[in-house]
């Protein structure tokens, strides 16, 4: 499944669709979900109306935001397993591939996958430290290696089993993307930690072989951008640490503030020691990241204790109907997925049942 907003993705979008496409394990369906943007969602129509590209588009049938638009689509999806793209990523080829073989163990409710950024300029800030990579929406510096079990999965680069959904509901309201407006975040950190509540038996893993590219535009590349971000996670963390408890909420944040940052900051005085590009910056940049996100927090516990912020866990709604042709591939191996037999190009789509 993808989710999408604004038009200026446009050529995003279509590269997102065809990296699923690609993807030598095809799913069941592609799902786009387009937020409240009625231009967008009939020019999308006509874009894949001929069914060769088999999609189907779909108006959020929610309030605006992230986190409604993936409850439509989860809602539309046919599959037993729901994977999301973002609209500004692609999708290498083995990318589902992975994710279906994590769900070989029937404990599984949950696979992620690695994000690399695709940064506008050609390259990485010198400034801007791999700790902060998740600011930018990618896997950072200090997450595990490898197939390990995790808290959360990051809901740019995700699959779950449908019956998550059923035991935990969908994506909360009240938290996450809105379009343009202030980037929060935290929606998928707040769904994994209600799911693993409602299923205490419940597996969550990242495969760091399913990998993504995702797009840094120029605006995301600076330092006022950086500041906005970690703020905004601030925020959102609170919202969360409010609803499912601190000890749960913090409890990967914890960890990473007193073992990966610190760390962090020494590698960039060391380089700035050594005369080495942007050391210091980087070291600087994790200081006020920080400081930032303590800040966000802060108020948003406040804000949270006097009843504002409120997150709101909504049923997934009813399956809207189509706005463009649906074209459903044949299953084989993994539940609403086919394989994509001659070693050719598969007709994929999207989501094994979602993103």
């Amino acid at each position: 499944m993808i989710c999408v907003y604004t038009e200026d993705r446009w050529e995003d979008i279509l590269a997102a669709v065809s990296s699923v496409h690609a993807q030598s394990l095809a799913a069941l369906e592609t799902l786009l979900v387009v937020d409240h943007n009625p231009t967008l969602l009939e020019r999308l129509a006509k874009e894949y109306q001929d069914g060769a590209r088999p999609v189907r588009v779909l108006a959020n049938a929610g309030p605006r935001g992230l986190s409604a638009g993936r409850n439509t689509g989860i809602a539309a999806a046919r599959g037993e397993f729901v994977a999301f793209l973002d609209d500004d990523a692609v999708a290498e080829r083995d990318w589902l591939r992975h994710f279906a073989a994590g769900y070989a163990d029937p404990r599984v409710m949950a696979v992620g996958g690695r994000t690399v950024p695709a940064w506008a300029s050609g390259g990485r800030p010198a400034w801007f430290p791999e700790e902060f990579d998740w600011v930018v929406g990618c896997t950072y510096k200090g997450l595990p290696e490898g197939k390990v079990r995790v808290r959360n999965v990051l809901g740019g680069n995700a699959s779950f089993r449908r019956e998550a959904f059923d035991a935990a509901g969908g994506f909360a309201t009240g938290i996450g993307r809105d379009g343009d407006r202030r980037p929060l975040g935290c929606e998928e950190t707040e769904l994994c930690i209600r799911l693993s509540k409602a299923l205490p038996d419940a597996v969550l893993i990242i495969d760091d072989r399913a990998v993504i590219h995702h797009k840094v535009p120029g605006a995301r590349e600076g330092f006022g951008y950086f500041r906005t971000r970690t703020y905004a996670e601030g925020l959102s963390k609170a919202l969360v640490a409010h609803r499912v408890g601190a000890g749960r909420g913090l409890e990967s944040e914890r960890r990473y503030t007193t073992r990966v940052l610190p760390r962090g900051v020494l590698r960039g005085l060391r380089d700035a020691a050594l005369l080495r590009p942007g050391g210091a910056g980087r070291a600087g940049a994790i200081v006020t990241g920080v400081a930032a996100a303590a800040g966000g927090y802060v108020l948003g516990s406040v804000r949270a204790r006097r009843g504002g912020g409120n997150i709101t866990v909504a049923p997934i709604p009813v399956a809207p109907a189509a706005v463009a042709p649906v074209a459903v591939a044949p299953a084989a191996g993994l539940p609403g997925a086919r394989e994509d037999g001659a070693g050719g190009e598969s007709e994929g789509r999207e989501g094994a049942t979602r993103e």
